[in-house]
């Protein structure tokens, strides 16, 4: 069996060009050097984490003055919203209209409270994967824990039953088989970003490496 390298993986990404031309009528809504897919590629460090709904928590810890554990009942029991929009990926599919259902991260951050100087968070999953991100992108309304979608329960393959939907920056800062959510004060990076990933991951300015 062959050794996953993400050294060689980051290498090998930061060569590759687009497999195909992006469509002209799509501009404003396809990134620069981004293509259409009509599928979800799956793409994933690590083995695929199989949790069962029943058996799933997160804890929202940190910089909080209400650190929190939520279970799958507690979830599915605050307010649900429903989203469409577009995703972005590092490695350059762009998938359009996809269709996610769960809570608003904001619904959260009122629960937990965090201090005036948390400023970011590491997403932490299943299987060991984090990754950081400002708390100020994760504000906005289209950010969501996720458990559905496309009307479906979310599956292990897509970061079920739960991940992060954070559609405003590249795919790898929604985090699937989300467990955690730590609030810090200073940013720190995340499992791709010590390997050198961008820290942020804005698609419409290309910050796909550091």
């Amino acid at each position: 069996m062959s050794i996953f390298d993400p050294l060689k993986r980051v290498e090998r990404l930061k060569k590759a060009r687009p497999g195909r031309e992006a469509d002209a009528e799509l501009e404003n809504r396809i990134p620069p050097g981004q293509y259409e897919t009509k599928k979800f590629p799956v793409l994933t460090y690590g083995d695929t984490q199989h949790i069962k709904p029943e058996e799933w928590k997160m804890h929202i810890f940190g910089l909080v003055e209400n650190p929190l554990t939520l279970s799958w009942q507690e979830l599915l029991a605050l307010p649900a919203v429903s989203i469409r929009r577009d995703i972005h990926c590092v490695t350059r599919w762009s998938m359009l209209d996809s269709h996610w259902e769960g809570v608003l991260f904001s619904e959260l951050v009122k629960k937990v409270r965090p201090a005036p100087e948390a400023r970011f968070v590491m997403q932490h999953s299943y299987g060991g994967y984090t990754t950081n991100l400002p708390l100020e992108d994760l504000l906005t309304e289209d950010v969501i824990i996720a458990y559905q979608y496309e009307g479906k329960p979310l599956d292990p393959d897509h970061g079920g039953p739960v991940r992060m939907v954070a559609p405003q920056l590249y795919f790898w800062k929604s985090a699937k088989w989300l467990k955690g959510l730590e609030f810090m004060a200073e940013d720190r990076p995340g499992f791709w970003e010590q390997y050198g990933y961008h820290m942020h991951g804005d698609p419409w300015s290309e910050e796909r490496f550091g």
